[in-house]
């Protein structure tokens, strides 16, 4: 299956969330990343597979959630870099310059992140989706110092421009000491 294509729904209800997600799988085959309650009390649908079959399943999946959508994402091109950083750490020997984009939607940490990689010369190491941090994201980039600033100023536009973006951070030369939080 092709892990190009990239859809993401938000809902404020658990059980309209479950719901859309029987709706989704019936529709299309897709291959659900992530499927599950998120806090506080929400309940969030990360999928992949073939550009039609995301664009069914994710206008069903918002059709079926119609006012309890709190945020939705449809990435026909995602960034190669970000999928596997969805929920897990990728490794890399880059210890130039660390940037972090935390926001307020798990959807909004995902588009940050497809956006910064795009700007080039970064790697998105880790998307963490709203595991216990009260229904914030963050985004965790690596690279030189100049190609963090400008992925970080990328990511973060979008974010701003919606009311999503938390809180960003850059460290330059980060101490060896904290390396270990970050591999």
């Amino acid at each position: 299956m092709d892990l190009t294509v990239l859809g993401a729904l938000e809902f404020s209800s658990i059980a309209i969330g479950i719901l859309a997600l029987d709706e989704m799988v019936k529709i299309a085959p897709i291959k659900i990343i992530e499927a599950r309650t998120i806090c506080p009390g929400k309940y969030l649908i990360v999928f992949s597979g073939d550009v039609a079959s995301v664009e069914y399943s994710f206008n069903k999946g918002y059709e079926t959630g119609k006012n309890s959508v709190i945020d939705s994402l449809f990435l026909p091109m995602i960034h190669q870099d970000v999928i596997p950083a969805i929920g897990n750490i990728v490794k890399t020997e880059n210890w130039e310059a660390i940037g972090i984009i935390e926001t307020l939607s798990v959807v909004s940490s995902i588009e940050a992140a497809d956006i910064a990689a795009k700007v080039g010369g970064v790697k998105i190491i880790e998307v963490r989706l709203a595991i216990g941090f009260g229904g914030k994201s963050y985004v965790k980039i690596m690279g030189s110092l100049d190609e963090v600033q400008a992925a970080m100023e990328a990511g973060t536009a979008k974010a701003k421009a919606n009311g999503q973006l938390c809180m960003e951070t850059l460290i330059p030369q980060p101490h060896i000491e904290i390396k270990p939080f970050f591999m």
